[in-house]
């Protein structure tokens, strides 16, 4: 899952940091203000809506306001990525199965939403069949049919217009990439992806050429969302997607304002995830993201609907004057660095093993925000929230020994091994948009100055990744040793998170995550065992392996599992964090007092 760039939070970086450690210890004794901003009621308490529910509620009416730094990567359920965005898009796609509207990890576990049931799984994996419910229907009243779910599944196929968004089903369903697509599909009906049958207009059925235990998670994506052929405007549907679920577009204006009011035709008796509770939702996007903070402080709005945290100058007001409105939730995301083998000398494990040593941790978790407002020090690559992960048990470099210290030792032992006794030069990769980024490529350019590794930095235009550290050839060209990112599950488990970053079959000329170049026969091996594990234990085993695999291959270095500040209104209700979008507040499920 991708997380988005921010803007206008550069600005002393390093001090507020200082100062939001020590409120933050102010903070979690009990210290700080309490006004619940403007003084609207109550706030519930320093972290009372982390993974538990704060303010229960069944009270309907007002209007939501959401603020943000920036706006979806798209609003079409087939083309976004952003997290933030599969949250939001379920007040108006629906899935034929999606994540429970309950607090921390229990949000991933899955329920049935436009189906009656969680699917009938043939014994082999590979027939998944579904049955939709009564009175689902589209928001001019029309029935939602098994039609529309596999037409709106099949646009995942027209990656030349609707490029941007998870390709998990088309890889799943369609290995070969035999199918055209719904815009060049021959048949009359334009249904003509043989992998998914439809016998009537309740009941569709899925058929994979090879099991996939997990396909049922990547049904779960809003990528899976029913869309209606007739209401289909290809690349300008992002505009305007046509309600499945219980509000609806009234008006969109790119980068500006987001408005959904009711959608009348909805029936809450025909979905028993969504309680709808709000008249009218709106969303107004900053280009500025301190003065958003500013604005959602002073009460003008009720949350960031980005959910990456307030900004350092936010943070410091907020601890100070709105203590009892803020969570601190684990994120979900690995913020880490990574070392592509084409870039000499990190081909050698052992030069690659010197940066890890010689890195310092506790310096790299300090330029993340600190403990709370960057994370817990990274000690592996598997995210708390992913079966298989040992969390920070699981630290085969000693990262989070002796308080996050180098070892220098072990860094000047590697240097030798790998025949750079006397160290080396190297370029790391950082994005010009993120500070936080920039802070932890100045901190490793400062520690491996000591052991003798000279780091130059390069900032690259933060909206061409893809196209710049995604693409092998000129991360070669730019002697990108080094390159600073972050990711966090599409799905919770190791294919949802782990696949694009280490399988081998991911590495792509353009649009690459595989970012170390990994190319081991071994974690390959995994990938296929665990895709076709059906038991849920041996599958947490392979997991675990596979997390082994990465980290013995000194392919990266992790900084923290990530952590936010985020803001809640005392005026909200029905407020958690959930595992099923890492960390942020489960939208669908906010009322107002």
């Amino acid at each position: 899952m991708t997380t988005h760039s921010t803007r206008g939070r550069r600005k002393r970086i390093a001090a507020a940091t200082a100062v939001v450690a020590a409120l933050l210890a102010t903070a979690a004794c009990g210290g700080g203000g309490d006004d619940g901003g403007k003084g609207k009621g109550k706030a519930a308490g320093f972290d009372a809506a982390n993974n538990k529910v704060a303010n229960a509620s069944t009270k309907k009416g007002g209007t939501l306001k959401f603020a943000g730094a920036q706006d979806a990567d798209s609003w079409d359920t087939t083309r976004a990525y952003y997290g933030f965005a599969w949250n939001f898009q379920r007040y108006y796609s629906r899935q034929l199965v999606t994540g429970k509207t309950e607090p921390g990890k229990s949000g991933t576990e899955l329920t049935p939403d436009l189906a009656t049931a969680r699917a009938q799984i043939s014994d082999d994996g590979k027939t998944y069949t579904y049955t939709l419910r009564d009175g689902i229907t589209w928001e001019d009243g029309k029935p939602i049919t098994s039609k529309d779910v596999k037409y709106g599944i099949q646009r995942v196929w027209a990656q030349e217009v609707l490029a941007g968004g998870p390709i998990y089903l088309k890889d799943v369903l369609d290995p070969k990439g035999e199918y055209p697509g719904p815009y060049k599909d021959k048949a009359k009906d334009k249904l003509g992806l043989k992998a998914i049958e439809t016998p009537d207009d309740k009941t569709i059925v899925f058929k994979l050429p090879e099991a996939n235990s997990d396909f049922e998670e990547m049904l779960a994506l809003t990528s899976a969302s029913p869309v209606r052929q007739d209401k289909d405007t290809k690349s300008k549907y992002q505009l305007r997607p046509f309600s499945s679920g219980p509000y609806k577009f009234e008006s969109y204006t790119p980068k500006k304002e987001l408005v959904l009011v009711r959608n009348t035709e909805w029936k809450q008796s025909s979905d028993p995830v969504r309680k709808a509770l709000p008249d009218k939702i709106t969303v107004n996007f900053f280009s500025n993201a301190d003065e958003m903070d500013n604005r959602i402080l002073a009460g003008d709005y009720h949350l960031d609907i980005n959910q990456t945290g307030l900004s350092p100058q936010g943070r410091i007001k907020a601890l100070n004057e709105h203590k009892s409105n803020l969570d601190n939730p684990v994120s979900g995301f690995i913020r880490y660095a990574v070392f592509p083998q084409t870039v000499a000398p990190f081909d050698n494990i052992e030069c690659r093993k010197a940066v890890i040593y010689g890195a310092d941790h506790k310096s790299l978790q300090t330029a993340r925000g600190g403990p709370m407002a960057g994370g817990d020090i990274g000690t592996n690559m598997l995210p708390p929230a992913v079966p298989g992960s040992e969390g920070q048990k699981y630290d085969p470099y000693g990262l989070a020994k002796n308080d996050g210290k180098p070892d220098v030792t072990k860094a000047k032992e590697a240097l030798e091994k790998c025949g750079k006794p006397n160290g080396f030069t190297t370029t790391v990769a950082v994005r010009n948009n993120k500070p936080a980024e920039v802070a932890t490529a100045e901190s490793l350019q400062a520690s491996l100055k000591k052991i003798g590794i000279t780091v130059e930095i390069d900032k690259y235009d933060g909206s061409q990744t893809s196209g710049i550290i995604g693409n092998p050839k000129i991360v070669k060209d730019k002697n990108y040793g080094i390159i600073i990112m972050g990711w966090g599950p599409d799905f919770p488990s190791v294919q949802g998170y782990g696949q694009p970053l280490w399988d081998s079959k991911y590495i792509l000329d353009s649009g690459n995550n595989n970012f170390a170049m990994i190319k081991d026969k071994a974690i390959d091996a995994n990938f296929d065992k665990f895709v076709t594990e059906l038991d849920g234990a041996k599958k947490e085993q392979i997991a675990t392996e596979i997390n082994h695999q990465v980290m013995e291959g000194a392919y990266y270095l992790p900084f923290v599992f990530e952590k936010f500040i985020n803001f809640r209104s005392s005026e909200l209700t029905n407020v958690y964090t959930t595992d099923a979008y890492s960390g942020q507040y489960d939208f669908i499920s906010l009322g107002l007092k």
